[in-house]
């Protein structure tokens, strides 16, 4: 069945088969627009993009490459599935050249284009979403994009967004400098608690001894020095997200504490004797193996449990360097701007070059490689040279990995 309002336009010059896929989509749900030729498919496609394309490959004027490439041209993202009943090779090789989805041969079993097109509407859908999400943290809410559009990480936001609108306590994982803060953030904005605050803590920046102060906040005259009530960051956050980067850091004294805070949704500040009610969403984050700790007694065992609720792991820029190119742009138009007060690009030999490093701090060694470049560049154009990348990547053994 179809998972939601999808319009499928069907472009087949043989009225009786078009007719016959017509219904067959609409019993299962779809909407369905038809073409009976090229001419009619275009105008089909500026009159309302289709959510997926069904065309035969051969036409009275044209072909069904033609009407793949006329919807690509409009949309880039729309599926597109060729069918034909004298399929070759070749034939099927230029329509996934031309960004086909799919090559079918004619007769098709109904059962197996329905499934193929489930599959193509719900993957129209996360793209679509994964695009207004991008979008929607640049124009409302002023820090960077999450940026990457390779299979790991579309893997990520389709997590992410079904995760957002729960109360669900997540942990994020991943090695330093793969953006957990930048997802944590998302996650609030995607939340019904976007109106209220997002609440940041680095357990691993604070002394041991105030992290408890910072995290529950103390009554006057709780200890030497304590000349005033201070709120914590429990209750700041109070209606919002709480946000505990690396909280493998989090003291052992403390773990007990903030395990009955999440358990009670109550604290009670330092020197203080009664409950305080406090209503937050907890997202951690953490690079250490945090089920070796565990082992290692080192961290609670059922705070862990608590956390890992749902667990959403952030994979490191060398898994997924196809998104470096689109990154390494990012960064170079902003600080080109932001330092050169002009547009800064990247030669494809400089591309190449970040492309073949491993980057172990990862978005963040990034980040300042592009920014350090263009200081120093001479001109408009990045170079391999002004990268000043290291000559060997440390071993993978001397990574922290997740």
């Amino acid at each position: 069945m179809a998972t939601g309002p999808a319009d499928i336009l069907i472009v087949e010059d043989k009225d009786a088969l078009r007719q016959m896929w017509r219904l067959t989509l609409e019993r299962a749900g779809y909407g369905v627009v038809e073409a009976a030729d090229l001419k009619q498919a275009r105008q089909a496609l500026r009159r309302q993009p289709p959510t997926v394309v069904l065309t035969d490959l051969r036409l009275p004027d044209g072909t069904g490459l033609e009407v793949l490439r006329a919807a690509k041209a409009l949309d880039p993202d729309v599926p597109v599935v060729v069918l034909t009943a004298y399929g070759s090779i070749e034939e099927a090789v230029a329509a996934m050249k031309d960004g086909a989805e799919d090559f079918l041969q004619k007769p098709v079993d109904p059962d197996h284009l329905l499934l193929v097109l489930e599959r193509l509407v719900e993957t129209h859908r996360l793209r679509r979403a994964c695009l207004l999400m991008r979008e929607e943290y640049a124009r409302r809410y002023g820090f960077p994009r999450i940026i990457g559009d390779s299979p790991a990480m579309q893997q990520v936001g389709q997590q992410l967004q079904r995760v957002a609108t729960t109360e669900t306590t997540v942990l994020l994982l991943g090695e330093s400098g793969t953006g957990k803060e930048l997802f944590a953030r998302a996650m609030h904005h995607l939340s019904h608690r976007r109106q209220a605050p997002f609440v940041a803590i680095n357990c691993a920046a604070i002394p041991e001894t105030l992290v408890e102060n910072e995290l529950f906040g103390h009554e006057k005259g709780a200890f030497t020095g304590a000349d005033g009530r201070q709120v914590g960051k429990f209750e700041l956050a109070r209606g919002g997200t709480l946000f505990l980067d690396e909280i493998g850091e989090l003291p052992l004294a403390v773990q007990s504490k903030f395990l009955r805070a999440l358990e009670s949704r109550t604290i009670t500040r330092i020197g203080g004797g009664q409950e305080i009610g406090v209503d937050v969403r907890i997202v951690a984050a953490t690079n250490r193996d945090l089920a070796a700790a565990v082992a290692a007694r080192a961290f609670r065992e059922d705070l862990y449990y608590r956390l890992a609720v749902f667990t959403l792991e952030i994979p490191p820029l060398r898994e997924r360097r196809e998104d470096i190119p689109a990154l390494a742009n990012y960064f170079a138009e902003k600080y080109g701007r932001e330092i050169r007060r002009r547009r800064v690009t990247l030669s494809p030999a400089a591309l190449k070059a970040l492309q073949d490093y491993d980057f172990p701090g990862n978005i963040r060694e990034l980040e300042n490689c592009i920014e350090r470049a263009c200081i120093l560049c001479e001109g408009t154009t990045l170079e391999p040279e002004d990268l000043r990348l290291p000559t060997a990547t440390p071993p993978a053994g001397r990574r922290r990995r997740s």
